[in-house]
């Protein structure tokens, strides 16, 4: 039996080749147990202002260690909710009404619930289907690392294949994933529209966007 496995942390509303791997994975591992990048896209990306320039929104995240937090730890700030709002009325796409943005709007469960919750809800969206497990269930120790502990995921569900984005040809060895008997892949360089997904599916079609998505594969 062959299962392809692909690996990625949980991002905000990433752009439509983000969701490349969820098409193409038969299993799909929100990889939730390793450090949080402070300056990455798990907690935020960019959308349009009024003006048409392009601007962070970010989640309105607890202050944490910035060595050990790991994602699944992240917490809301105490005003969280309301400051949340604000934010997000800076951007004249995220007002209106529709199921996609009240998700959006409503800061359910911990950050990283509600990270893939809203990860979840574009897959539907754009009509893909894909099983979704994390990271964090396996209890993995905190070694080992990098590519060992993308491996050590892969063995244990027994995937026969890997596929990763296209960044991450510099990170990875064919050998080291053949010697264990997992085919190495990498989806290749997105051509499409690099907006958010959440402003994308606000005001296009979804349909429009997920032709995009597939044509890059």
């Amino acid at each position: 039996m062959t299962l392809t496995i692909a690996i990625m942390q949980p991002y905000f509303m990433p752009y439509a080749g983000y969701f490349r791997l969820m098409e193409a994975a038969d299993l799909f591992v929100f990889y939730d147990c390793v450090q949080f990048p402070r300056r990455g896209w798990v907690h935020r990306n960019k959308f349009t202002r009024v003006d048409g320039s392009a601007e962070w929104l970010t989640l309105p995240l607890a202050k944490s260690d910035r060595d050990s937090t790991r994602i699944i730890d992240l917490q809301w700030a105490d005003n969280a909710e309301a400051e949340w709002k604000k934010r997000m009325a800076e951007f004249p796409a995220l007002s209106g009404n529709s199921p996609l943005l009240s998700a959006a709007q409503t800061l359910s469960g911990s950050p990283c619930e509600y990270i893939m919750n809203g990860l979840r809800i574009v897959c539907k969206a754009l009509d893909i289907e894909c099983e979704f497990t994390t990271s964090s269930t396996l209890g993995l120790p905190d070694s080992p690392k990098g590519q060992d502990r993308i491996l050590a995921i892969a063995q244990h569900y027994k995937a026969t294949r890997y596929i990763n984005a296209p960044g991450g040809r510099e990170l990875y060895d064919n050998q080291a994933f053949a010697d264990k008997g997992i085919e190495l892949s990498f989806l290749s360089d997105y051509k499409g529209k690099s907006g958010s997904i959440l402003e994308r599916l606000l005001t296009e079609p979804a349909g429009v966007i997920a032709q995009e998505m597939r044509s890059n594969f």
